[in-house]
């Protein structure tokens, strides 16, 4: 009588594995398909390969270099905004990155369009070229803002004297 319960607790746990028999031996015609599922022919990988076109993604991959330039321009701009005005070694580095990135971008204009040569890539590159042209006027703007471009004839010429202003205005009242 004890065998019979733990034969019976063993049956409980087991496996039936005459089931999985039948399963795999039914026909496929007796199975309902999975929703979604298609009975049209299934593309090989060489057919695969065939159908992506590689074109438009040397196409993407070219507009992505060429647009890098400008999506960096608003972080060149809160880059200037935090560097202040005021003439000291952080703001000074700073400017000096914001002129040497684009120039350097410049000058390896083909070594950056080199893997992907073999289109036409014309229009990719004068957009690229643009971008960091805004980049470097970003930085002649802000060297102008801090003062460091010569801009007057005093600034070159030594016997010309600076302007001396004739009023200083501070907090809404004139002071002379």
């Amino acid at each position: 009588m004890a065998s019979n319960k733990t034969q019976n607790k063993r049956l409980k746990w087991s496996l039936d594995s005459t089931r999985c028999n039948r399963l795999n031996s039914m026909n496929e015609s007796t199975l309902p398909a999975p929703p979604a599922y298609s009975t049209s022919s299934i593309l090989s990988n060489n057919e695969v390969a065939k159908k992506t076109d590689t074109g438009h993604l040397i196409i993407k991959k070219s507009w992505e270099l060429a647009l890098a330039p400008i999506k960096q321009v608003p972080m060149n701009l809160f880059i200037m905004y935090m560097a202040g005005n005021s003439i000291s070694i952080f703001p000074i580095m700073m400017v000096g990155m914001l002129f040497m990135r684009p120039i350097q971008a410049l000058f390896s204009l083909n070594a950056t369009f080199k893997m992907i040569e073999n289109s036409s890539v014309i229009g990719q590159k004068l957009v690229y070229i643009f971008g960091n042209l805004v980049n470097i006027g970003l930085a002649l703007y802000k060297c102008q803002s801090m003062g460091l471009l010569p801009t007057h004839t005093s600034d070159w010429l030594a016997f010309v004297e600076p302007r001396i202003r004739q009023e200083y205005i501070g907090g809404g009242i004139t002071l002379v």
